[in-house]
């Protein structure tokens, strides 16, 4: 009988802010469920991945370098199993995630695309949009200037000249919704899906969550919630998946406002784990194979 060989790739901790411990603390536990029923795992750092030093039968893993993310692509196209799919990580970026969901009539805040070298009032009003998150259009966040609560369009000018000053060509506006925040985790193909308040257990990497203040437990359906998450995963391709939504103080409908690759679960790892790790065995067995570039090396 085969013994399947898994390599899971730590995330760099440049994309863990504030949650490098939780970020390893389900890494770990994945690694842990996948050896308990069989599975051989090396694991491997991004950097592994650009040295083309990775051989397995699968990957499962957190990488979000850009490098990592076309090596994932690369593997994928090989017809190796990766769980998460680099395309679908790359899909997370801010811009492509934003014209991905809207795209899908997914409940998602109005939003714009827009130059930060541009002025973004006249835009700004023509989408009758005020208080606003700015983020920074490329890539994942890596640090608390890359996603900016303005509270005006005078503020949101202001962002956009620090994000154009620094480099930063592409900026996503998302409107601001008032509500309840809600966090949620998930992980496609099972039963498994964990949604709670953040605000209540200071859930957060750089405090944004406090902006829209303590969860009033707004009332909400749980199920439509579920669904809408789960379609937002298929729109991205994504297997392992977490997010942000809004519950409207004002209408009680529920709208996505991030949605992420394979987040901490800190709340819920343990829990997690084993499900994640049957997605990533059923990976294998619907696309059996394996992937051993020359020069790979041996176990980490």
């Amino acid at each position: 009988m085969h013994t399947y060989i898994i390599a899971s790739i730590r995330r760099d901790p440049r994309f863990s802010p504030h949650h490098e411990a939780n970020d390893e603390a389900i890494f770990r536990l994945t690694a842990e469920a996948l050896r308990a029923r069989g599975c051989t795992v090396r694991e491997y750092a991004e950097a592994d991945l650009w040295a083309d030093a990775v051989s397995a039968d699968a990957v499962f893993g957190m990488a979000r370098d850009p490098r990592s993310i076309r090596c994932l692509q690369r593997m994928e196209d090989d017809g190796l199993p990766v769980i998460n799919s680099g395309y679908a990580i790359a899909r997370c970026g801010r811009e492509p995630m934003t014209r991905l969901l809207t795209e899908a009539n997914l409940p998602y805040p109005r939003s714009l695309i827009l130059p930060t070298a541009d002025d973004p009032m006249p835009a700004l009003a023509s989408a009758a949009i005020d208080a606003c998150w700015v983020k920074r259009a490329d890539g994942h966040v890596v640090g608390a200037g890359d996603v900016t609560f303005a509270a005006s369009r005078e503020a949101t000018r202001e962002v956009f000249r620090r994000l154009s000053d620094g480099g930063i060509r592409t900026a996503v506006v998302n409107e601001h919704l008032t509500g309840d925040l809600v966090k949620f985790y998930g992980v496609a193909g099972t039963d498994f899906f964990y949604a709670f308040y953040p605000t209540a257990t200071r859930h957060g990497k750089f405090g944004l969550e406090q902006v829209n203040g303590p969860a009033r437990g707004i009332a909400y359906d749980a199920d439509a919630l579920r669904t809408t998450c789960h379609r937002a995963a298929t729109v991205l391709g994504l297997r392992v998946y977490g997010g942000d939504c809004i519950v409207s103080d004002t209408d009680e409908l529920v709208r996505l406002i991030d949605f992420n690759d394979w987040p901490s679960f800190a709340p819920c790892r343990e829990a997690a784990a084993p499900f994640i790790a049957s997605c990533i065995i059923g990976s294998i067995g619907l696309r059996p194979g394996s992937y051993a570039p020359s020069g790979a090396s041996s176990q980490k």
